[in-house]
């Protein structure tokens, strides 16, 4: 599974540096009976667009084919991460720092699973979030089930 994520990355990555977009996630997994890829793309600043999206798309899924990447069929998505982005990654949370995000944990903290806050800080794979008592929130990442963006209207 690694190779074959490996071999897309490979492919992908060039597509998206001359489009000025990066990439925020992949998942390639099974969905029932058929294989699924899914691509969140991101552009500093001014976001993503449809556009975007469908370019990445028909760029990849022909290098893809060429290169015969993916020994079996698959259903290729392309999109934006959105505003409630999923962090998932090391990097999602660096990127984050100093704005509102939602985590829900594994394990209850005094009797609670899903806090909400401002990424503090980051200490290795230790969170800090400050939190609307006032206090911070020290959160090991091993026990984060779920991080996202808090959308602020």
């Amino acid at each position: 599974m690694s190779d074959i994520i490996g071999k897309i990355k490979h492919h992908l990555v060039p597509i998206l540096d001359a489009k000025g977009l990066t990439l925020w996630d992949l998942e390639f997994k099974k969905d029932g009976p058929k294989w699924l890829l899914r691509l969140f793309i991101d552009r500093e600043g001014s976001g993503v667009t449809l556009d975007d999206c469908e370019s990445v798309s028909r760029d990849l899924s022909m290098v893809l084919d060429v290169e015969d990447a993916i020994p079996h069929a698959y259903t290729l998505e392309v999109s934006s991460p959105g505003l409630d982005r999923t962090l998932s990654r090391l990097e999602h949370y660096q990127k984050c720092l100093g704005k509102l995000i939602r985590i829900k944990t594994f394990q209850a903290i005094d009797g609670q699973k899903v806090f909400r806050g401002v990424l503090k800080d980051l200490q290795g794979t230790i969170v800090v979030l400050g939190t609307d008592s006032g206090t911070d929130l020290t959160l090991s990442m091993e026990n984060i089930a779920k991080a996202s963006l808090e959308v602020v209207l």
